[in-house]
């Protein structure tokens, strides 16, 4: 008897950087994916792809690319906006049955008073009073996000290194395989945290960059004022207790990047 195949995955945000490693894990595993991406793209195996613009909320290609779906991973995001286009996507998915709703937000989400993180926390309360079963995945900053972070700072002829702050970031990969293990089991609610294996000074993180690209730049120490600064001094945007942790380092990343 021939095995039935499984109904396809929509990933939003399928060719992101989270994306780009959730897909072909996704397609290992046996199932079938659809891209919901801005721009057309051709057709690969086991792969479609439906243009749409999730902060437009276009209803038609939503729909059409929702047909016959069980199971959505929300991965698309941008610098603003993330609650809305969350909503769009739930109202869509809800009337298209969906049975899973998978989401990643990040950690600190109920914590950090940014607009960044406030459109997070809208995003992850769309998705819990969507009446949709769902999961959602708050993670660290990824490695790939620092790296941009430490390249801009890096260009200064001196680099401020705000006291207090800390990072953990993550490697993508290890975000990616966390997700799809989410996604293809029972809906789980909110889940631990995912974090690095270690906690950085964001001066540190760019004085690793700099040591590896073969760079000099004097740190200059200064504080963040406000809401915001104290913050980040307490930990707030740190995991909590209980989380999961990655096994990519960030110096294995660099290291990494610098022999590509």
């Amino acid at each position: 008897m021939k095995t039935p195949t499984p109904a396809p995955i929509l990933v939003t945000g399928g060719t992101g950087t989270l994306g780009s490693h959730v897909v072909p894990l996704l397609r290992a595993a046996g199932h079938p994916v659809r891209i919901l991406t801005r721009h057309s793209h051709e057709p690969t195996v086991g792969i479609e792809y439906h243009a749409c613009d999730l902060l437009q909320g276009d209803s038609d290609a939503l729909t059409t690319a929702l047909e016959g779906v069980e199971t959505v991973l929300h991965l698309a995001g941008g610098p603003k906006g993330d609650d809305e286009a969350t909503e769009n996507l739930v109202r869509a998915a809800r009337t298209a049955g969906v049975r899973h709703l998978v989401y990643i937000s990040v950690i600190g989400a109920d914590r950090i008073p940014l607009a960044y993180f406030r459109a997070k926390l809208g995003a992850e309360r769309a998705v819990a009073a969507s009446g949709i079963p769902w999961t959602t995945l708050r993670a660290a900053q990824f490695h790939d996000l620092a790296l941009t972070v430490a390249q801009k700072m890096g260009k200064l002829p001196v680099v401020p290194a705000p006291g207090g702050m800390r990072w953990e970031p993550v490697d993508a990969r290890d975000v990616a395989a966390r997700l799809v293990e989410l996604t293809l089991n029972d809906p789980a609610g909110l889940v631990a945290d995912l974090s690095g294996p270690e906690v950085y000074g964001l001066g540190e993180l760019v004085r690793q960059y700099l040591d590896s690209a073969g760079r000099r730049r004097p740190l200059m120490p200064v504080r963040m004022p406000g809401k915001v600064g104290r913050a980040y001094r307490t930990g707030e945007n740190l995991a909590t207790a209980g989380a999961t942790v990655g096994t990519r380092t960030w110096e294995a990343f660099l290291a990494e990047r610098k022999a590509g």
